[in-house]
């Protein structure tokens, strides 16, 4: 078979077939041979004719079933994959393809997932409505902080910035994604100091607070950071899923721990940002949703993140549709956020995400416990259709945060 051999634009896709969307940029051919490239290279196909070839692996091919422009459809059938097998599954449509020295530019937009692997997985245990629950919070997004400076703090120090944060009105504090057990800041050691001033936090607010600590590490670590975790009381774990891997996120996932999974996507921009190339956070969202993810990163629109309010709005769809039943998962707006932006986070977002500010808390020049009142009172003035301007006269830490970031 030839390249050519894998284009039909005639073929109506199966219920049972994998649809992708891929954006195709040729460099020295058409696009209708690029597109039967790529649904030969990442199927049953390569760029010569086979001795190999039986008759009875034809049927195995993908097609090339539309073509617009440089958007390109390609249907795979079902029994190229092993059900239950993400790694597997992203390496056939997102494999060597990418490598093709006849593509000067190729990205995968979407995928869409037939019910019989949705139903292979597990998808999120717990999602939007199992963290409100945990939460008791119904009616208002979550305040969420991440320990800054990121690197550096002493036990100590960490824990009593995360109490800061949670007295001053922050539900959420968590790990930035590159502290796991280094020398100055132990695993086992924060986990257990930052949980009692957890709380400690809830006896003098009233309220729940959770620490969600980061367990990136290698897989078997993990499990037992995961295991440590829950015997110590905690309810969240982090993951910092594009660095530890599908199958590393599947292994913890399958552990079925009473934990939230907070996947955080370090490194997805090496594959997202490029619009003409690489993977979309919209299937990076998916897949991540598929394989049990409760609440995941999903840009911010405003901020100091790259992503479009188009990519974002993408991004949130993925995580709420309707898909084979799998649990809701909660949306993280999070990079460059401040009191400030609140009204425009939650005109964009609605009540259902979490408001993750690092800088634009720890950075209110009166504290931590300041910063996170200025965000509190951001929301509920927001809530309450009342301008920040207006608010903020007779709430300080607001004022003084709407002074600080303009």
């Amino acid at each position: 078979m030839q390249y050519k051999d894998f284009i039909d634009l005639d073929y109506v896709p199966k219920k049972d077939d994998v649809i992708c969307d891929f954006f195709i940029e040729p460099k020295g051919i058409s696009v209708r041979e690029a597109a039967g490239g790529v649904a030969a290279e990442s199927s049953i196909g390569t760029w010569t004719e086979l001795k190999t070839e039986k008759s009875y692996v034809k049927k195995l091919q993908a097609r090339v079933f539309k073509i617009e422009g440089n958007n390109v459809k390609i249907a795979y059938p079902i029994e190229l994959f092993e059900f239950y097998n993400m790694p597997n599954i992203m390496s056939s449509i997102a494999g060597n393809i990418f490598g093709l020295k006849a593509l000067k530019n190729l990205r995968l937009n979407d995928v869409i997932f037939p019910s019989k692997i949705l139903k292979s997985f597990k998808g999120p245990k717990y999602g939007i409505s199992g963290i409100r629950r945990i939460m008791k919070v119904y009616d208002r997004p979550l305040v969420g902080t991440i320990i800054k400076p990121k690197l550096g703090l002493r036990v100590e120090d960490h824990a009593r910035v995360a109490y800061e944060a949670w007295v001053g009105g922050c539900d959420i504090v968590k790990d930035d994604e590159n502290l796991s057990s280094q020398g100055f800041n132990p695993f086992k050691e924060r986990v257990i100091k930052t949980l009692q001033k957890r709380d400690k936090a809830e006896k003098e607010t009233g309220e729940k607070k959770v620490y969600m600590v980061n367990i990136t590490a290698e897989t078997k670590e993990m499990l037992k950071r995961a295991e440590y975790v829950l015997e110590n009381g905690g309810e969240y774990i982090m993951i910092d899923i594009i660095m530890c891997g599908l199958s590393a996120l599947q292994t913890v996932r399958e552990q079925d721990f009473n934990l939230v999974i907070h996947g955080h996507r370090a490194g997805h921009a090496t594959f997202t940002k490029n619009p003409k190339h690489g993977i979309s956070m919209k299937v990076i969202s998916k897949v991540a949703r598929i394989i049990g993810v409760d609440q995941l990163h999903v840009g911010t629109v405003i901020g100091k993140m790259f992503e479009t309010k188009k990519e974002v709005e993408e991004n949130c769809l993925v995580l709420k549709m309707e898909m084979n039943g799998l649990n809701q998962v909660l949306p993280v707006a999070s990079g460059g956020l401040h009191p400030g932006l609140v009204p425009a986070l939650i005109e964009f977002f609605g009540k259902d995400f979490v408001i993750q500010a690092g800088g634009g808390i720890h950075g209110h020049r009166d504290g931590t416990s300041a910063g996170a009142r200025a965000m509190r009172q951001a929301v509920d003035a927001t809530l309450q259709g009342i301008a920040l301007s207006e608010y903020a006269k007779k709430h300080k830490e607001l004022e003084t945060a709407l002074k600080i970031w303009r």
